[in-house]
């Protein structure tokens, strides 16, 4: 699992909007008068999409309280996103609508990862565009444990990393993993992302500060599928 990107809630605002840049931009004000407010990000709407054969990335549903349920139980996604644990209806309920509360502020993309065959979801993936004014975005995923060990978060990464450097143009897109979770950078390096250091006491999980290796793909770098990645 990479580590997923904070609520809208608990993480700083970006202060500028993409292509803007706040020392030249014509805002219209007139000497001595207050600066107009930045403007609002735009909504984004969360696309179904294809991971493969076998499994599909689409928008968070309320039905999907059973797959919640099941991660709350386990003993490390609760430390690292806002899963509530203990479970309760109520609390499952609040976290769907803030994945959609993400989209509609222009936060992110949040998937859930859903089995074709049977349509059953089984975990998450997020594309968070905090950093976009920077010419960055970063991904975070989690499966529950009987989803890991059979492709599904090579599958969701691949597409979504994909889609984000090709269809969305982001220049640079990051993962953050804790140096123990081998699985997880085997599956990044195997992508093509690049690990190109280690945060000391990064991120808290937890009761306690963690270190989080930083793995990074750029637009430029090898493309993940064979086809050619070109900024838009």
């Amino acid at each position: 699992m990479a580590a997923p990107e904070p609520d809208p809630e608990r993480a700083p605002g970006t202060g500028s909007t993409p292509g803007t840049n706040a020392d030249t931009a014509d805002t219209g004000n007139t000497p001595g008068s207050a600066p107009d407010p930045a403007p609002a990000p735009e909504p984004l709407t969360v696309p179904s999409m294809s991971a493969g054969p076998d499994f599909v990335l689409r928008p968070w549903e309320m039905s999907d309280l059973p797959l919640i349920r099941e991660a709350s139980l386990d003993p490390y996604i609760p430390l690292i996103t806002t899963i509530p644990a203990p479970y309760s209806e109520a609390a499952a309920e609040a976290f769907v609508r803030r994945q959609w509360e993400r989209a509609a502020t222009g936060a992110g993309y949040p998937f859930a990862i859903v089995r074709s065959r049977d349509r059953r979801p089984v975990g998450a993936i997020g594309l968070w565009l905090r950093e976009l004014p920077e010419g960055r975005a970063s991904l975070g995923y989690w499966l529950t444990d009987l989803a890991r060990g059979q492709g599904v978060a090579r599958a969701a990464l691949r597409t979504v990393t994909g889609w984000a450097l090709r269809d969305l143009g982001v220049p640079r897109l990051q993962l953050y993993i804790e140096p123990w979770n081998t699985a997880s950078a085997r599956i990044a390096e195997d992508i093509g992302f690049r690990r190109e250091g280690l945060l000391r006491g990064w991120q808290q999980v937890g009761d306690e500060r963690r270190d989080m290796a930083v793995y990074a793909l750029l637009n430029s770098d090898v493309p993940v599928d064979g086809r050619a990645v070109t900024a838009h």
